[in-house]
């Protein structure tokens, strides 16, 4: 380990204790530049991370530039449907080839030189690159200068991507949660303009997830929500390494002023009558499932102190009927339901530039999800290091 990570604190021992004597993350993986860098590399870059969501992409066509942990990234759907991540930067110069949403109508084409690629990546005309008039030239083989690919998959409309494209296949890094959830694994529809909205957080995104992780909190933050869905009717879930949320027994369906209800997920069981579940899937997607209808959050970083939640509402079925306007007050619901996250996750991200404070203690009853979560991070820095140290 470097020096400088040392004198920063960021001794993982007392984090990986059992729940009744560990303490949380030290301050420094909240608030230092470069434990944000490692852990950009070990916890987002070197798992499967959710990016996006398919529907930012509805047509063939449609390209949308990300900017993710500074990688210049572009999400498309090429021709044949299929929703693709690449390097948003062209193989002659690096040149930013897409600044803005738009459909690409013909090829995506670099505005500096008029390289051209296709919408699923190939490199197809590369104009004068042999002098003026002359198109190819014997050392520009195009079959090997296509765009830069990034290891892709869609799970529940999210586009999960591994940058570093060492993790597992999505399949068995995420096999738990698959099968946890695979009564929901049926056709999900976006809710549409009204079903979608960000927040800024003036703190960290892990912050985020340790408070998405528990019902703790409840009583206190969300004391409408508690009225009807109390903290007695909540159960912890825990998977160790791969996922830790909440669930309830007590869920009731929006209903609107003529009676309408969102039609329901078929062939579930009778526990989803009156349940819900909310997984934080490490390390930075939210989700939601009920009945009725389901959410992502996307948690996408910006710097150690700011981070900006996506929010997505899907259903069972695509069109809006019987009550349109029910959309869009389920929508504006789980706004304020987040919205009043906002102070407990920016007064913690405060707190955190205290230097007394050793990273807090976790109820052994209440807090286990979020201990998970923990531990789960030290594991992945700790490895990290060590292929690190062993490279060297």
């Amino acid at each position: 380990m470097s020096a400088s990570l040392t004198d920063l604190g960021t001794d993982l021992g007392t984090v990986r204790r059992p729940i009744e004597t560990a303490h949380g993350l030290p301050n420094a993986h909240y608030t230092d530049t470069t434990v944000h860098l490692e852990e950009n590399q070990a916890l987002l870059m070197d798992q499967w991370a959710g990016l996006a969501v398919t529907a930012d992409v509805p047509e063939p066509g449609d390209a949308v530039p990300v900017t993710f942990l500074g990688n210049p990234l572009l999400l498309i759907r090429d021709r044949g449907g299929v929703v693709r991540v690449f390097q948003n930067t062209c193989r002659h110069r690096g040149m930013i080839l897409v600044e803005t949403p738009r459909n690409i109508q013909g090829a995506i084409r670099c505005p500096y030189h008029s390289w051209c690629y296709s919408t699923d990546g190939k490199l197809v005309s590369t104009p004068h690159v042999g002098g003026p008039g002359h198109n190819t030239h014997d050392g520009i083989d195009r079959a090997l200068l296509g765009l830069v690919e990034i290891r892709s998959h869609v799970w529940r409309d999210v586009v999960w991507v591994n940058i570093s494209g060492d993790a597992p296949a999505f399949e068995d890094a995420m096999a738990d949660v698959i099968a946890r959830w695979a009564m929901f694994d049926q056709p999900l529809f976006h809710g549409g303009p009204d079903s979608r909205f960000s927040l800024e957080l003036n703190c960290n995104w892990k912050l985020a997830v340790e408070n998405y992780c528990e019902s703790y909190h409840l009583p206190w933050v969300h004391p409408g929500l508690n009225v009807y869905s109390r903290l007695e009717d909540h159960y912890h879930i825990e998977q160790p390494g791969q996922f830790s949320g909440q669930g309830t027994v007590v869920y009731r369906q929006l209903r609107g002023d003529n009676g309408a209800v969102f039609a329901d997920f078929q062939g579930l069981d009778s526990k989803w009558d009156t349940g819900a579940e909310y997984i934080a899937v490490y390390p930075n997607v939210l989700m939601g499932v009920h009945r009725d209808h389901a959410f992502v959050i996307l948690l996408l970083p910006d710097g150690p102190d700011k981070t900006r939640e996506e929010v997505h509402i899907y259903y069972a079925t695509q069109n809006t009927n019987p009550d349109p306007a029910l959309r869009a007050r389920n929508a504006e619901q789980w706004r304020d339901v987040f919205v009043e996250d906002v102070f407990v996750v920016e007064g913690m991200q405060r707190g955190r530039h205290a230097p007394g404070f050793d990273g807090g203690r976790f109820s052994p009853v209440m807090d286990g999800p979020t201990h998970l979560f923990h531990t789960w991070v030290a594991e992945q820095i700790e490895a990290r290091r060590a292929m690190s140290q062993a490279a060297e």
